[in-house]
This record gives C-alpha cells, sequence and structure tokens, in this order.
C-alpha cells in the first residue's frame, strides 16, 4: 500500500472513532457527517492504488 493511501485510511479511521464517540453523546447529526467523511477519505484512499 501506498503512504498516500495509508494516509487517508488513518484519517478515515480517526473519523469513524470520532463518528463513534459523538454517537454516545446523541449528536446525530455529527455522526453522519463524519460517516460521510469517512466514506470519503477511504474511497481516496482506494482511488491512489
Amino acid at each position: 500500500m501506498s503512504d498516500k493511501a495509508q494516509y487517508w485510511l488513518d484519517l478515515a479511521d480517526y473519523d469513524i472513532e470520532t463518528a463513534r464517540a459523538m454517537l454516545q453523546t446523541k449528536r446525530l447529526l455529527y455522526v453522519g457527517f463524519m460517516c460521510h467523511q469517512t466514506a470519503e477519505k477511504a474511497l481516496k484512499a482506494r482511488s491512489t492504488r
């Protein structure tokens, strides 16, 4: 895996952990936003292979 792909995956991991934290506090708007960010970054990682 390229360094660039790993970079995007690391950011996606951080975002999904943030979404989990927001879910625990019932901040659902932010859960949706962070999940969207996670998906975008995962797709970027895939496109950099």
